[in-house]
């Protein structure tokens, strides 16, 4: 069996007036990621790891944020674009654990949601994707609620 791995990272500034959406679901907050797209920072990181396994460059080679067509565009549908790009190369997702570090607001309530909607784009089972919540323990720009981020590795293999 052939497999390879990915890693991926985002963060974005938080920011009023913006949704704050993560792993394509709408958070009720009061502030938002600020971002040429939705800024969904899950979504991203899950999309560099995914294109990182295959040496295929990053989000911002794809849709550059100087593209005006990608302008508020829905992370979901980029996540979809890249995971095509992944079945034409051969690979298909293994499993994906992913991090999102944020200090407010509490997003466990919001876990399974995410799931649904990642594993509903990328064609998996719920127990192929993980996501997990955590702080910053106050530490940094995302400790004093400047941002969110996110971290997440994505196993492939070969579907040849």
């Amino acid at each position: 069996m052939k497999i390879k791995i990915g890693n991926g990272y985002d963060i974005h500034r938080l920011v009023v007036n913006r949704p704050l959406i993560l792993g394509g679901v709408k958070i009720d907050h009061e502030l938002g990621l600020l971002g040429h797209s939705d800024a969904d920072v899950l979504t991203h990181a899950i999309m560099d790891a995914m294109l990182g396994a295959l040496s295929l460059g990053d989000i911002g080679h794809y849709f550059p944020p100087t593209d005006p067509q990608w302008a508020g565009a829905s992370s979901l549908v980029l996540l979809a674009q890249v995971h095509q790009l992944v079945k034409e190369q051969g690979w298909r997702i293994s499993n994906i654990d992913s991090v999102v570090v944020a200090e407010r607001p509490k997003l466990k309530p919001h876990i399974e949601a995410m799931r649904a909607r990642l594993t509903s784009i990328l064609e998996l089972e719920p127990e192929q994707v993980s996501i997990k919540a955590t702080t910053n323990e106050k530490l940094g720009p995302v400790g004093r609620e400047e941002g969110i981020a996110a971290h997440a590795v994505v196993l492939l293999v070969s579907s040849k």
